[in-house]
């Protein structure tokens, strides 16, 4: 084996290593296998079907050098406003996304491409026969266009901004908002001290904002009124629920419209992409008096994208209004970007600048604030569920992602008690599926839910078709079991509330899962209820949970 992986013919004869030589030369010969492996690069292509334009962008990906795009190709097609306003998209349109994806595809063979990723986004999501699209598009092209979630999308999106990381990391130690423009919707994440505060998605996207308009029928000279009366009183909502009176001193602009005029002008003495709102006012208030034409022509961008771009100009504008924002900011990043961040993340090809599942944390965490959850239990089941998962991987084999859908689960354990203490499990459910958590895609919010609902409630198994299963898989289902199984015996030990222990400590032992706790409190409660919990414990994983006293009182 060592010979084959350091590239040696095999030996002629038997040769005898001692124990320790063995080992020096098996890690010698798996570190240069491995040190010539980061040497190498990938070509990896990035391909986003959005709302306005089918976009790829190609990267030579290595450890040296980071990312480096080799180019960037856009094509127009406007599917979001046909499929906004019919859920279908016509044939018409179905052959031109196949076209410009074959020549994609040729594209990627110049370049060498070895690995591509696709995702198509809101105009493909609200698309009612989407599975059957995207069957016919992989049958024709040979591209896999996957379908991305909204809070999958925005925090790809949200990545891509990690390629100007100085900028960003500087930015958002501040109070600092990042609006995300689509052709759909906007999402409005906050920031403050490198943490994410909340993050809300509202349905005032280009597209929608532009069918809207021209169905009024209304000229350009009143844009500005017409979008300030459309969009201000779902910014209130936000300013009343989420803001507490507080500014936001930056805001960092994602958009496909706006952005490629922001990389043109910018403040003076700041960097391109950078300007102040009062200067951004008075090139909105120029834009508002130039023809089309004029302002394609000054600033060097499609004529088809101008009226696009003003419409997005006054969304930002009303969110600078709302957040009473000073400064702003447009990287030019795309949903491409985060796509190649995201996969060089994934094959150690760049080290992250910024812990982005501390922001799934985060947004959990303000979820549960929002409905009175309680901060102190959740650290107690966390301290105790966390020690169980990772003490029997060997019994639940999940990995480092379904850890932090237990985690979520621990802190959003008791959000339902805000609706109903008698319904606490299905209120709970509802709750988080109907809450977005930037960064989870819709199936691992599922899990989550369900985890938090059979924690209260009796579980439901997945052979009697229960509702609350739809779009899972039977992997997904045995994922919940687990998960519920470990939640229920770490609330059974705080039930409570009164954190008892010091600390936890999980040891396997046979047929028991043997939970030591450091208390000098009684726990005789304790050890009455976890023999309620521990029958589902034992039926999913084969052993029973026992609990050990390190104090006695």
């Amino acid at each position: 084996m060592c010979a084959a992986v350091c590239g040696l013919s095999s030996w002629t004869e038997p040769v005898t290593l001692n124990l320790e030589l063995q080992k020096n030369f098996f890690k010698h010969a798996v570190n240069s296998f491995y040190n010539e492996r980061i040497c190498m690069s990938d070509t990896f292509a990035a391909v986003h079907v959005g709302s306005y334009e089918l976009t790829m962008k190609i990267f030579e990906i290595s450890r040296k050098n980071g990312l480096k795009c080799l180019d960037h190709i856009r094509h127009r097609i406007d599917l979001g406003s046909e499929t906004y306003a019919t859920g279908t998209i016509s044939s018409r349109h179905m052959l031109e996304l196949t076209r410009v994806l074959k020549e994609f595809s040729e594209i990627m063979k110049s370049y060498g491409v070895t690995n591509v990723q696709a995702y198509g986004t809101s105009a493909l999501r609200e698309t009612h026969n989407i599975n059957i699209i995207c069957a016919q598009l992989e049958q024709r092209t040979g591209i896999k266009v996957d379908i991305l979630s909204n809070s999958e999308q925005r925090f790809l999106d949200y990545k891509s901004i990690a390629l100007q990381s100085t900028k960003f990391t500087e930015l958002i130690e501040e109070p600092t908002a990042i609006i995300d423009i689509g052709g759909g919707s906007i999402q409005v994440s906050l920031f403050d001290k490198d943490k994410l505060v909340t993050t809300q998605n509202m349905k005032l996207g280009v597209l929608r904002l532009r069918q809207t308009l021209e169905h009024l029928a209304e000229g350009k000279d009143r844009y500005p009124e017409l979008i300030a009366e459309l969009v201000d009183s779902q910014l209130h909502v936000l300013s009343k629920f989420y803001l507490n009176d507080r500014t936001y001193k930056n805001l960092v602009i994602i958009d496909d419209y706006m952005s490629p005029v922001f990389q043109k002008i910018s403040s003076p003495g700041y960097d391109k992409g950078f300007i102040i709102s009062s200067d951004f006012d008075k090139m909105l208030e120029r834009f508002s008096r130039m023809s089309n034409d004029y302002i394609a022509k000054e600033l060097s961008i499609s004529t088809e994208y101008v009226t696009l771009a003003y419409i997005s100009g006054i969304l930002v504008k009303r969110i600078t209004v709302a957040l009473m924002s000073q400064l702003l900011w447009a990287p030019g990043v795309t949903l491409c970007d985060g796509i190649a961040y995201e996969y060089a993340e994934k094959k150690k090809y760049i080290t992250p600048i910024h812990d982005f599942e501390a922001d799934i944390i985060a947004c959990g965490m303000s979820i549960a604030k929002r409905y009175g959850g309680s901060k102190s239990r959740a650290r107690t089941l966390e301290s105790i569920a966390l020690p169980i998962f990772d003490k029997t991987k060997k019994l639940h084999g999940l990995g480092h992602r379904e850890r932090l859908l237990l985690e979520l689960s621990t802190i959003l354990h008791d959000c339902g008690k805000y609706i109903s203490l008698m319904n606490m499990g299905f209120c709970c459910y509802n709750i988080i599926m109907s809450t977005e958590i930037i960064g989870l895609s819709h199936r691992e919010r599922s899990i989550v839910a369900n985890v938090v609902r059979f924690n209260h409630e009796n579980f439901l198994y997945f052979d009697d078709s229960p509702d609350c299963y739809k779009g899972l898989t039977r992997k997904d289902y045995l994922t919940i079991a687990k998960l519920t199984a470990i939640l229920r015996v770490a609330n059974a030990l705080d039930r409570t509330h009164n954190h008892k222990f010091k600390d936890v400590s999980v040891t396997v032992k046979d047929d028991e899962v043997q939970i030591l706790l450091d208390t000098t409190s009684d726990i005789t409660i304790e050890k009455g209820l976890i023999n309620n919990r521990a029958s589902f414990f034992e039926e999913i994983f084969g052993v029973k949970p026992v609990i050990r006293q390190k104090r006695l009182f």
